[in-house]
């Protein structure tokens, strides 16, 4: 008997649409508490500063605003989980795009006021099917903000850590975004051999080999969400991971370096 199909993880597009508000309004309150001296530091992504780092964040939920703004596009290009495999293209256009955005609204205070205001007014109206123009390809709005989920909490640790700031992470949006990256590695390395386990959000079983029916899996990886996000987007090495047991990895198939990062 061939395995079962995995069923494709679905989301509550309310839950998602409060988690996006939510999250951007952590980080709008965060950077208003940032000092100059704060906002000068390297934020550890090439050669952003801490202040480009703040702007480029209101980029995540800019976007959802402009694409709503634009004509409809006429049939949908992108599903939810080929998303993230479809970023890494645009990292040119994007570090020179936040560069400018920096450079053209110096008082972030008044660029996520504007911001949060346009989302805001945007997502009352919009419908959760109504197609978006993205840039990684027509996405429903639904599974557009997923991704914004993932986008506002990798830099919202970013910039945690580049800053020593302390901006909580909303619940929902950390949940959806350890969700859809370990969604992710399950297309990447389909299989029932070995399960990643991300409590409290997420197990995924993945990556070629015997299939396991009951009992403990034979290989198991474990970890916390955030260290899963910085594993799948390439701020932590899994061979570092694994010397500072931020990860369990047990058995012969639980060796996931050669899949990681996801994004970049």
């Amino acid at each position: 008997m061939p395995p079962a199909r995995k069923r494709t993880r679905t989301y509550d597009p309310a839950k998602i649409r409060a988690a996006v508000l939510a999250q951007f309004g952590n980080v709008r309150q965060g950077v208003h508490t940032l000092t100059e001296e704060q906002l000068a530091r390297p934020a550890r992504l090439g050669d952003w500063s801490v202040r480009e780092l703040a702007a480029h964040l209101t980029m995540a939920v800019e976007t959802v605003s402009r694409n709503l703004d634009r004509p409809e596009p006429g049939a949908k290009e992108l599903a939810l989980l080929d998303w993230p495999f479809a970023t890494a293209a645009r990292a040119g256009d994007i570090a020179d795009g936040t560069r400018e955005l920096a450079r053209d609204n110096p008082d972030l205070d008044v660029l996520y006021a504007r911001v949060e205001q346009r989302i805001t007014e945007r997502l009352a109206t919009a419908p959760d099917d109504r197609l978006l123009a993205a840039s990684t390809g027509a996405m429903t709005l639904a599974d557009y903000l997923v991704t914004r989920t993932v986008e506002l909490v990798v830099h919202t640790d970013d910039l945690n850590r580049a800053a020593g700031a302390d901006i909580p992470l909303d619940r929902q949006a950390l949940a959806a975004c350890t969700r859809l990256l370990a969604d992710a590695l399950a297309v990447k390395a389909p299989g029932a051999s070995t399960e990643v386990r991300i409590p409290p959000y997420a197990v995924v079983q993945c990556v070629e080999g015997p299939r396991h029916t009951r009992g403990t899996p034979p290989n198991v990886v474990e970890t916390d969400p955030l260290t899963w996000i910085r594993l799948a987007t390439g701020r932590t090495e899994w061979q570092t991971a694994l010397d500072e047991a931020k990860v369990s990895a047990s058995g012969e198939r639980a060796d996931l370096g050669g899949l990681l990062p996801l994004m970049g």
